[in-house]
């Protein structure tokens, strides 16, 4: 038997390109008003030590504020100095940090201000957020009265870490 000729015809279905195009925009307008762009977090403008020594420069800068984190074998706080004075290691340790640095520079319009520099010099197994509570003393705090940051010092190194005494 010979099949019959079919009398449906194919029709070319096409797709509407317009109300595809209207939605692409509707998103997209949707996703630029609903962005949120917001300050970085965590630029605390820190130099890292390098394997080498930087080249020399004729300017005469003055001495970094030297802030020293001691460990307990477990990790946490035994001691917090900054040059030869104790600091303590409770939990107003860094206020008393930051008020000492605040002591030093002085008024913000101090012209050696923009060249004080930190050096954090931390023990090898202390608890990170030990570190990052000596940074955010040493830069500056946030203002109770405007609730912006008010910045002592920008620029923070750190010494190589000291390892634990073999033993």
């Amino acid at each position: 038997m010979r099949p019959r000729a079919s009398r449906i015809t194919a029709t070319k279905i096409e797709a509407q390109m317009a109300p595809m195009i209207d939605v692409v925009f509707q998103l997209l307008i949707f996703f630029m008003l609903t962005l949120k762009i917001i300050p970085v977090e965590g630029d605390f403008n820190i130099n890292m030590p390098l394997g080498k020594q930087a080249q020399e420069s004729n300017e005469i800068k003055p001495p970094p504020i030297k802030v020293r984190l001691i460990a307990n074998t477990d990790g946490t706080l035994a001691s917090l100095q900054m040059g030869q004075r104790q600091l303590g290691n409770d939990y107003l340790a860094f206020d008393r940090l930051n008020a000492e640095i605040g002591k030093l520079i002085g008024r913000r319009d101090n012209p050696f201000a923009d060249e004080l520099e930190v050096e954090i010099d931390a023990d090898y197994n202390l608890h990170y957020r030990h570190v990052i509570a000596a940074v955010s003393a040493c830069t500056g705090y946030i203002s109770p009265q405007t609730g912006k940051p008010v910045r002592y010092v920008e620029k923070v190194k750190f010494a190589p870490p000291r390892r634990p005494a073999a033993g």
